[in-house]
């Protein structure tokens, strides 16, 4: 789990495609310094996970499907990315509750200049816009952010202040630029949660032995129904 509050801006010095693993290195000294194989780190909001540490860096490994959802397929040798390591028991939640989980690709689509801060617009598919709510959170390249502006259909505006874009990579943003979105996992949850899709597992009972409570069992007894109340 992380926040969504870069600790280090890395760079990626090799990468390296076998088979359906992606091996990436690394270069960050704070990040390296304080990480041991087998840690959590989110290296442009893609939660990833370290197999080896050399020096001032670490490599970690992706998957094949991790290519697939992610910017990970255009990035190159020298690309500055955003890094954080997990969550540990005490650390303080300070951005919003992120997972690494990455859920598509965006691409920005409009870029302009609001006093000392940047209103960034974002195009995204249909599907991910549905998670979106105003004033709502989301990461881009692990970034927590708020959507300042919209949603609307298909897209929105998030406002970087300076110490946002001190503190990370997008003072380079360009239109055409394509990010890692994560929505939030507060939101995709109350508005995906469809228990009827769920596998119903069969189970075995002994002889007397009463069935478990289930969803299901406590819905068909009329659990959760609005009645109505008593007018007399």
């Amino acid at each position: 789990m992380f926040t969504g509050l870069i600790r280090e801006i890395g760079t990626l010095r090799a990468m390296v495609r076998s088979g359906g693993i992606t091996r990436l290195d690394v270069t960050a000294p704070q990040t390296a310094a304080a990480a041991r194989v087998g840690d959590s780190i989110a290296v442009d909001g893609i939660c990833l996970t370290v197999i080896r540490l050399a020096g001032n860096g670490f490599r970690v490994e992706a998957a094949a499907e991790t290519r697939r959802l992610t910017t990970l397929t255009s990035w190159r040798s020298g690309r500055a990315v955003h890094l954080e390591p997990a969550l540990r028991a005490g650390d303080p939640l300070d951005g919003h509750l992120v997972q690494g989980h990455v859920d598509g690709v965006g691409e920005v689509s409009r870029i302009r200049k609001a006093g000392g801060s940047l209103l960034v617009t974002v195009a995204l598919p249909l599907e991910l816009a549905r998670y979106l709510t105003p004033k709502g959170s989301i990461a881009v390249d692990g970034v927590s952010l708020t959507v300042d502006e919209g949603p609307f259909e298909g897209v929105f505006t998030v406002n970087l202040i300076p110490h946002t874009l001190a503190a990370t990579t997008f003072t380079g943003l360009r239109r055409g630029r394509k990010v890692n979105l994560e929505m939030d996992v507060l939101v995709k949850a109350a508005r995906s949660g469809d228990w009827s899709t769920l596998p119903k597992l069969a189970s075995k009972r002994e002889p007397g032995e009463r069935a478990p409570l289930t969803m299901e069992r406590l819905l068909a007894r009329g659990f959760g129904r609005v009645r109505s109340r008593d007018r007399s």
